[in-house]
This record gives structure tokens, sequence and C-alpha cells, in this order.
């Protein structure tokens, strides 16, 4: 998985559009090789943005748990322990 796409399923708040959007673009990214499209590609760049943040949209709506929504912050933390514990503590 891409390190730039983050869980967006079962948080309180739920995940807004703009992450929606991010994760979408970030995958869109991924898969097609390359940060900026050509602008012969440009078109068909953004319809595969659009589809897979409805795509996205769509199946976080749809998606159902027992477990408590997860804090952001406590997520946060969590991912920024890790990062220290792999990488080291910056000076």
């Amino acid at each position: 998985m891409c390190r730039n796409i983050r869980v967006l399923h079962n948080f309180e708040p739920p995940a807004t559009e703009d992450e929606v959007e991010a994760a979408a673009l970030q995958y869109v990214r991924k898969v097609s090789g390359t940060t900026k499209p050509s602008a012969a590609n440009q078109e068909a760049f953004d319809e595969a943005v659009r589809a897979v943040t409805e795509a996205t949209r769509v199946l976080l709506e749809s998606l159902t748990t027992k477990a408590p929504p997860r804090d952001r912050e406590v997520e946060a933390a969590k991912a920024k322990a890790r990062a220290a514990e792999r990488y080291g503590v910056r000076a």
C-alpha cells in the first residue's frame, strides 16, 4: 500500500471529502506511476481520481463495524511513536 494513503474507516469525526480525495489521488498516482500526468493523459488521470473518490465514498458509507470509533489524535500519536522507533528521534 502507498505510504501516504491512510485508513479512513471508523474515525470520529468521519473522514472528510478532502481526505477521501487525497487518498484517491495517491492511489491513482501510485497505479499510474506518475505524480503529474502529461497533458495528453490529464483528462484520464482526473477522471480516474473522480472515480476512485466516488468508489471510496460509497465504500466508507457502506462499511459497518462494532468497534468503537478511533480517535485521530491517538492514532497520530501511535504513528509518530512507530516512526520514532523505526527511524530514530531527530535531534
